[in-house]
């Protein structure tokens, strides 16, 4: 049975106090390096660092390949070669203009091109928000590359039997889920591009674990819109989370968005109808690969998907452990990121050696 736990910060382990299963950590740890390489998208940018059995970081909404920015040294000094790219539609990697585009499929698809142009033939994957299920189902649909899997944030669900804009109108009540606000295109693109900075900056902080509280009086809270409204409507009064989002790391996120828009990033949710469609055969799938999970105690996604995390033994079968972390918040690898390496190092170096090998 897996454990499941919850977690208070704890320092991390300094880069080798511990060689990791992997190999020991380098002397000198290298530099990060950026690249692009070909990939179903047209070309995917990412950042690397350190070399040994290689490990793919995937980032969710609205965020880039610096969402990993904490753990790619960790990783790097602990033996492993760390990767996070910028996903389809974000920073510098290729935008494709049609929304289907943006289909599960097409990013399952990005990633194996990623692990293959690295030379490599298999990878460990993480995902943090949409990461997590873009990295659950490269697992799935791809088990010969994708050895093992942990899961930030959102906790693995199978396909189920309701279109998911259909239950997600069901979770919305009287007023309008975000996920189905985001479906028109063009209409939330409306509501932050004007204004990419402060918008991050509410949403950034609406969902941190250091949250102020809501602006709405109702306390609906930012998953639901009500008609005529935006979800900046509620998102809550005063500055960013400076405990772990700094005025240059904010600089950064807006920076990429005014350069690329939204449109890209909010195609992914434009798709979770087609995404239902396209994996039919993998109804009520289990993801059997050893496989972590990492909530935060004041994340959403925990609290809906309470039921999803009760069905890990199940559903997650090969599930080592599954942590909620006191006081967090939704940007669980941001906001905590000495504990999040910890545990992730923790967990990379219980994998069986056929779960992190590398290419001949």
């Amino acid at each position: 049975m897996p454990q499941s736990a919850k977690t208070t910060p704890t320092p991390a382990p300094a880069p080798g106090d511990r060689a990791p299963a992997a190999g020991r950590p380098s002397a000198a740890l290298p530099a990060a390096v950026h690249r692009t390489v070909e990939a179903p998208a047209g070309r995917i940018h990412l950042v690397e660092q350190g070399t040994g059995p290689l490990v793919l970081v995937v980032h969710g909404f609205p965020e880039s390949w610096y969402s990993w920015r904490h753990q790619l040294p960790a990783l790097a000094a602990a033996g492993y070669r760390a990767v996070a790219l910028d996903v389809r539609g974000y920073g510098r990697s290729s935008k494709p203009r049609e929304v289907a585009a943006y289909r599960m499929l097409a990013h399952v698809a990005d990633n194996v091109a990623v692990v293959r142009a690295l030379g490599e033939e298999t990878a460990v994957i993480a995902g943090h928000d949409w990461g997590s299920p873009i990295a659950a189902n490269s697992a799935l649909l791809r088990p010969d590359v994708f050895t093992a899997v942990a899961l930030l944030s959102v906790p693995y669900a199978p396909r189920g039997a309701i279109r998911p804009t259909e239950a997600f109108a069901q979770l919305g009540g009287d007023e309008e889920f975000y996920i189905n606000y985001f479906q028109e295109p063009g209409r939330a693109e409306a509501e932050i591009e004007p204004d990419v900075r402060s918008w991050l900056a509410g949403f950034y902080a609406g969902l941190s674990g250091d949250a102020e509280p809501s602006a709405d009086p109702a306390g609906a809270g930012l998953f639901s819109v009500p008609p005529g409204g935006k979800l900046s409507d509620r998102f809550p009064a005063g500055p960013p989370p400076h405990s772990w989002l700094t005025e240059a790391d904010l600089d950064f996120y807006a920076g990429e968005f005014e350069r690329t828009g939204l449109t890209g990033p909010l195609n992914r949710y434009r798709n979770v109808d087609r995404d239902w469609e396209d994996l039919a055969a993998w109804d009520g799938a289990k993801l059997t690969q050893p496989a972590l999970f990492i909530g935060g105690e004041h994340d959403a996604p925990a609290q809906w998907m309470a039921d999803a995390i009760k069905a890990f033994p199940h559903t997650l079968p090969g599930l080592s452990a599954a942590h909620l972390l006191d006081g967090c918040g939704h940007w669980i690898q941001q906001e905590r990121p000495e504990e999040v390496n910890r545990l992730l190092l923790d967990w990379l170096r219980s994998l069986p050696a056929t779960s992190v090998r590398t290419a001949s």
